[in-house]
């Protein structure tokens, strides 16, 4: 199974974890490293929605707090595809990888982003 099918099958597993009681709607991230690593992420929602935490950067903090810090792709997976890193992801991911591969799932065809595409001029402390 290559990368892609790999990362979106394992953010569809983790989806299913999702705590999203308010919204309903369910995300799942898959990260890959460098070295062959998946570290997954889902949503989680909390009654105070500034603390709500996306799968993307869950499955990111994860993996740093593993020891991680260089990354390959991430595969995004919703109840409603396709869906795409909001602002806050994109910058945590850019943080790491700038030349990170999105992979989305797109009804069933995997589409396939740079993340300097989504994010062309992201913030860097100089």
């Amino acid at each position: 199974m290559n990368d892609k099918k790999k990362l979106i099958n394992s953010a569809k597993q983790s989806m299913k974890n999702a705590y999203a009681p308010y919204s309903k709607f369910r995300v799942g991230a898959a990260l890959l490293t460098i070295s062959g690593k998946i570290y997954t992420g889902c949503n989680i929602e909390n009654a105070s929605f500034g603390l709500t935490l996306c799968a993307e950067r869950v499955a990111l903090f994860k993996a740093v707090s593993g020891g991680a810090k260089s990354f390959k792709s991430i595969a995004i997976v919703a109840t409603k595809n396709p869906v795409y890193p909001c602002g806050a992801c994109r910058q945590a991911l850019y943080e790491f990888a700038p030349g990170l591969k999105i992979f989305v799932l797109e009804k069933k065809r995997i589409e396939e982003l740079a993340l300097q595409e989504l994010l062309p001029l992201g913030f860097h402390f100089i």
